[in-house]
């Protein structure tokens, strides 16, 4: 008896640091993507008509956006210190409420463009969700949640992604935003590639026709064909040195 309940507190103990351990399948899922190459690597890409640049070391971090609007060239970074903006390589005054705004955008598009990084972040909560099939694939579903303290202005959104259970790649993630309105997204990957070991992908990104859905049945409803195709994000000419 008594040996009877040591095996099954340890098969309990295996199985909670085990597969449906949220925070061993991101760890996995960071590894597969390109692991430590995100930490010392300068990374960019274009993205709908802007050129972005990333740059880390250790816990700084430095985000470029450049693009040219009618008449002049506009060139945004952010960084640890905060936002700034150049107009025609000049430093130009922007108001709190718009710098918010510009600094969300620019770190919105390079969070998603690296994802899986990102996801052990110090505010970013895991939490293990169950086992899903997709398209005959096996999947983790692992829900991210954001402390408020450093969790940013959009710290109570929620994402689901979905892990591929055998190779560690994140295929599919979904989700809740309370920012310009709020909504449900839901997205694929497609056109997978590893550039200098890091793996990019782009996405259809897909809304629920029913404004009532909540996230956790985005999946189903994916299954069942009833998300709109809302935009596609593409990444294009990246670079990794």
């Amino acid at each position: 008896m008594k040996f009877s309940i040591v095996l099954l507190a340890f098969v309990i103990i295996s199985c909670s640091s085990g597969k449906n351990d949220a925070q061993k399948i991101i760890d996995k899922a960071i590894h597969t993507a390109g692991g430590d190459k995100f930490l010392n690597s300068t990374i960019e890409f274009d993205f709908r008509d802007r050129h972005y640049t990333t740059r880390r070391d250790g816990d700084n971090f430095s985000h470029e956006r450049v693009f040219q609007d009618s008449t002049d060239t506009i060139h945004d970074f952010l960084n640890n210190k905060g936002f700034y903006r150049e107009i025609n390589n000049q430093k130009v005054d922007v108001p709190d409420s718009m710098a918010v705004k510009y600094a969300r955008s620019v770190n919105a598009t390079i969070y998603f463009a690296l994802l899986p990084y990102g996801l052990n972040d110090e505010a970013v909560q895991k939490k293990f969700m169950g086992n899903t099939t997709i398209d005959d694939q096996p999947y983790f579903i692992v829900e991210v949640s954001f402390k408020e303290e450093g969790g940013g202005e959009d710290f109570n959104d929620v994402f689901l992604y979905w892990i591929h259970e055998e190779n560690y790649t994140m295929d599919y993630l979904a989700y809740l935003y309370y920012t310009d309105g709020g909504g449900l997204r839901f997205r694929n990957f497609y056109n997978r590639r590893s550039v200098n070991d890091i793996l990019f992908q782009d996405y259809i990104n897909y809304k629920p026709k029913n404004d009532a859905a909540t996230i956790t049945e985005l999946e189903d409803l994916y299954k069942k064909g009833e998300l709109e195709e809302f935009s596609r994000i593409e990444l294009k000419d990246i670079k990794v040195y």
